[in-house]
């Protein structure tokens, strides 16, 4: 089984070279990247000034200039040697400059971290709190009005977007037409400096409530039933009426036997925690107000900012890729009888 591991780390280098040269190919030939903005936003200054229309200044962007612009830019060279001169700086972990911003692609992603763990780590801790247990009950009262109900309220969160379901909330409880009971988007107050311990607790909370709720409604359905159906199927397995006849109480064979092995498959899913640095979605993000990684990511792909959505890949294909090999690992912990070859 160590051999299969240790295939499985080496596979993560062929995986993010072509992760990443795909990625990077695509990017660097789409129209619209720096170089052209920058024409474009020299074309608008002179139309603006009126010149261009005068016939005092001409719109066009002499040859030497244009030049000078690719090799700021590393638009002078052939994508491949683009690529590998990106590849070598990413050894050296550098992810380069921001085109937007300014800064190195480390400060600007960085500054997104803390947003990026409260609402992934809130998230996936809360849902496996509120799922599994659910998922339990519903399973015990199968066919009940419990069941039913529960049912219907989870399919219809998961059937809601979590960007509408957040705009709604925020007519409702954000001082639209109806109550004032959260703000209406970011992610600390402003005077967060001067807050005590406590009254940071208290403002980050209400602060994130709405965004939290938004972004683990989604993720309720699938660990909800995933939860029942598991601990149904094994309360119909052998071992389960054994230990019935035993004479055990039903409580200890639900939650001490039955209960414990139909937690493996939801168990397996804990490898993609590692992957929480970058949860969230940036239509939530956006709505919310929320300067996060999401909304980051989004924005520099439309701005054409290619060190930062790079710098972004590299970060969520390397957590992604390593989450795999976790879940493996942890399947193999909690369940004995797993043997990868």
């Amino acid at each position: 089984m160590t051999g299969y591991f240790v295939r499985r780390f080496l596979l993560i280098i062929p995986t993010f070279l072509g992760i990443t040269l795909a990625v990077f190919v695509v990017m660097h030939f789409v129209p619209g990247g720096p170089v052209e903005r920058q024409i474009m936003r020299y074309k608008m200054a002179v139309a603006t000034e009126g010149g261009a229309a005068a016939g005092g200044i001409s719109a066009d962007i002499p040859e030497d200039a244009l030049e000078e612009m690719k090799r700021y830019y590393g638009f002078d060279k052939p994508v491949h040697i683009r690529y590998a001169q990106w590849l070598w700086n990413l050894v050296h972990l550098d992810l380069g400059r921001s085109y937007i911003y300014q800064d190195p692609v480390w400060d600007v992603i960085k500054s997104r971290f803390p947003v990026s763990i409260f609402l992934g780590l809130t998230g996936f801790l809360l849902s496996y709190v509120v799922c599994v247990p659910l998922g339990v009950f519903k399973a015990i009262r199968h066919g009940s009005r419990f069941d039913f109900l529960s049912s219907f309220l989870v399919f219809l969160g998961y059937s809601v977007p979590g960007w509408a379901l957040g705009t709604a909330l925020l007519v409702l409880f954000g001082g639209g037409s109806f109550w004032n009971l959260f703000p209406l988007g970011g992610f600390r107050p402003d005077n967060w400096e001067f807050l005590g311990f406590f009254e940071k607790i208290v403002a980050q909370i209400h602060y994130m409530f709405l965004p939290v709720l938004c972004y683990m409604v989604g993720s309720f359905a699938t660990l909800t039933i995933l939860t029942k159906n598991s601990l149904l199927e094994n309360l119909g397995q052998d071992y389960v009426r054994t230990a019935f006849a035993k004479g055990l109480t039903e409580r200890r064979v639900i939650f001490v036997h039955a209960l414990r092995n139909s937690l493996i498959p939801i168990a397996t899913g804990l490898g993609h925690v590692i992957g929480i640095i970058l949860a969230g979605s940036f239509l939530i993000e956006r709505v919310f107000n929320i300067d996060g990684m999401g909304y980051l990511g989004y924005t520099s792909i439309l701005q054409r900012d290619y060190p930062v959505a790079l710098g972004i890949l590299v970060i969520s294909s390397l957590l992604l890729l390593v989450g795999n090999i976790l879940s493996d690992i942890i399947y193999v912990v909690v369940d004995p009888r797993i043997r990868f070859r």
